[in-house]
C-alpha cells in the first residue's frame, strides 16, 4: 500500500502541476487517494481527500454530475465505516437522488445506491425501511 500511496501522490503532484488543482483529472487522483486512505484506515485522510473531490467536482460538473455522486457516495461509506450515521444516511440519499435522476430506477449504480441505503438500514435495526 506504501507504493501505491506513492503513486498517486506523484500523479496528483504532476496532474497539479500540469493542470492546476481544480481540473477534473487531478480531482479524479484525489478522489482515488481518498479511496486507499480508507483502505489503509486512515480516515481523516480520506476524509479530506473526499471533501476536496466533492468540492472540486461540484464547481466543475455540478451537484447532481454522475462523477460528483460518486464521490458522495464513497463519503457515505466512510461516514458508516466511522458510526457517522445520520451524515452516512444524508450521503447515501443525495446519492441515491441523483442517480435516479441521471440514469433511472433500474440502473446498477442507482441499484447501488439503493444497497448502500438498505444496509445502512438494516445495521441501525429499521428493518422496514431495510426491506423497501
Amino acid at each position: 500500500m506504501a507504493e501505491a500511496e506513492a503513486m498517486y501522490r506523484r500523479a496528483l503532484e504532476g496532474r497539479e502541476k500540469a493542470w492546476g488543482p481544480e481540473h477534473t483529472s487531478t480531482l479524479a487522483t484525489v478522489n482515488n487517494l481518498g479511496l486507499l486512505y480508507k483502505d489503509q484506515g486512515k480516515m481523516a485522510e480520506a476524509e479530506a481527500m473526499y471533501r476536496r473531490a466533492l468540492e472540486g467536482r461540484e464547481k466543475a460538473w455540478g451537484p447532481e454530475h454522475t462523477s460528483t455522486l460518486a464521490t458522495v457516495n464513497n463519503l457515505g461509506i466512510l461516514y458508516t465505516d466511522q458510526g457517522k450515521m445520520a451524515e452516512a444516511e444524508a450521503m447515501y440519499r443525495r446519492a441515491l437522488e441523483g442517480l435516479e435522476k441521471a440514469w433511472g430506477p433500474e440502473h446498477t449504480s442507482t441499484l447501488g445506491a439503493v444497497n448502500n441505503l438498505g444496509l445502512l438500514y438494516a445495521s441501525q435495526g429499521k428493518m422496514a425501511e431495510a426491506e423497501a
